[in-house]
C-alpha cells in the first residue's frame, strides 16, 4: 500500500508550457522525494505588447510518503 500526498505548485517559463512544467518538477525535486505525477490544473500566459511574455502553470504534484 502506498500513501500519497498532493501539493499545489505554480511554475513559469519564458519558453513554453512544457518548460514551465519541467521547472516545477526540477524545483520541487530539490525538497520533495518520490514524485509520482504532475497534473496541470491551469495554464496561463502573460502578454506584453501583443506578444506572449511568460507561460505559467498551476500544478498538483503527488508523491509517496509511505510505501509498504
Amino acid at each position: 500500500m502506498e500513501i500519497l500526498k498532493v501539493i499545489e505548485i505554480m511554475g513559469n517559463s519564458k519558453t513554453s508550457f512544457e518548460d514551465a512544467i519541467k521547472n516545477v518538477v526540477k524545483e520541487a525535486s530539490k525538497t520533495v522525494k518520490n514524485i509520482k505525477s504532475v497534473t496541470v490544473k491551469h495554464m496561463q500566459v502573460t502578454v506584453d505588447n501583443n506578444q506572449v511574455n511568460e507561460y505559467r502553470v498551476t500544478t498538483k504534484v503527488s508523491f509517496t510518503i509511505i510505501k509498504e
